[in-house]
C-alpha cells in the first residue's frame, strides 16, 4: 500500500467553492490518485456497507439486457463495473482518468472487464457505442457538468440509458441536520485516520456535495443534455439518488 500524500490539494480557500475552481479537474484527478489504495475500505466503513446496496439497486433500475454494452464512467476501483458484470450484459468497460484507481480496478477484476484511462469531457469512444453509461458518485466531480453529460449522451445509442448514482442532501430538517453534522464533522476525521490522507479529499467530499445541484437541478441538467423519460429514486433517507435517463428516439 502506498503511503498517504503529504500534499494539500484542497485547502480552505478552494473548499469554499470547489465547483468554481478553474483547475478542479486536475485537482480531482490528483486527489483520487492519492486516496486510491484505501478508497474502497473508506467507502465501506463510512457508509456502513450501504454503498454496495446503492450500486445493486442502481443496476436493477438499469434493467440490463444480455445484448447491452455498458460503459462505467469514473469507474474508480471498479465496484460499479463489477456489479454490472454480475447482470451478464454483452460487455462492460470501465473508464477513469485516475491511473491509481484504474491499476487497482484491473488488479481486482482478473481480466474480465477492460479498463481504460479517459477524461469524461473527451471520451475515447465513437458515437452510439453503448446501451448504458453509468457513473457512481462521479458527475459531481466533472469540471463542467454539461460537457460531461453531453459526452455521455453522445456515446449512447438511441434508446440507451444513463444511470447516475450521486449523493444528495436529505430534505427532512431533522435528518438533514444530523447528516450534515456527520458529513462535516465525523466523516472527514474518520476517513483521514483510515486513509492517512493529507490531500483534503475527505474535506472536499462534504463541501462538494453540499454545494452541488439537488435532484431537481440534476433532472434539469439531464434534460438540457437531451435526455428524456428521466426516473429518479432516493435511497437511505435521501442521502443518495439514482437517476435513469433515456436518450431520445427521434435524434
Amino acid at each position: 500500500m502506498q503511503s498517504a500524500t503529504t500534499d494539500t490539494i484542497w485547502d480552505e480557500s478552494r473548499l469554499a467553492a470547489p465547483h468554481a475552481q478553474p483547475d478542479k479537474s486536475r485537482r480531482v484527478q490528483a486527489m483520487f490518485n492519492a486516496i486510491a489504495p484505501t478508497y474502497e475500505l473508506v467507502n465501506r466503513v463510512l457508509s456502513a456497507g450501504r454503498d454496495a446496496h446503492w450500486r445493486r439497486q442502481a443496476v436493477k433500475l438499469a434493467k440490463v439486457a444480455p445484448t447491452d454494452r455498458v460503459l462505467d464512467l469514473a469507474c474508480g476501483t471498479g465496484d460499479f463495473a463489477r456489479e454490472f458484470q454480475r447482470a451478464s450484459p454483452a460487455l462492460v468497460v470501465g473508464s477513469d482518468f485516475a491511473s491509481g484507481m484504474l491499476a487497482l480496478a484491473a488488479a481486482r477484476d482478473n481480466g474480465r472487464i477492460p479498463f481504460c484511462q479517459g477524461d469524461a469531457h473527451h471520451l475515447p469512444f465513437r458515437n452510439g457505442s453503448f446501451n448504458i453509461v453509468s457513473c457512481a458518485f462521479g458527475v459531481r466531480n466533472f469540471q463542467e457538468l454539461a460537457v460531461g453529460l453531453g459526452e455521455i449522451y453522445r456515446v449512447l445509442q438511441t434508446g440507451g440509458r444513463a444511470v447516475i448514482l450521486e449523493f444528495t442532501m436529505p430534505r427532512s430538517k431533522l435528518i438533514g441536520g444530523a447528516y450534515r453534522f456527520y458529513f462535516r464533522r465525523i466523516l472527514p476525521r474518520v476517513a483521514r485516520i483510515i486513509s492517512r490522507d493529507r490531500s483534503g479529499a475527505y474535506d472536499y467530499l462534504p463541501n462538494s456535495v453540499a454545494s452541488f445541484i439537488d435532484d431537481k437541478g440534476m433532472i434539469a441538467a439531464l434534460r438540457n443534455a437531451g435526455f428524456h423519460s428521466i426516473v429518479h429514486r432516493a435511497f437511505t433517507v435521501g442521502i443518495v439518488t439514482v437517476y435513469v435517463a433515456t436518450k431520445q428516439w427521434d435524434d
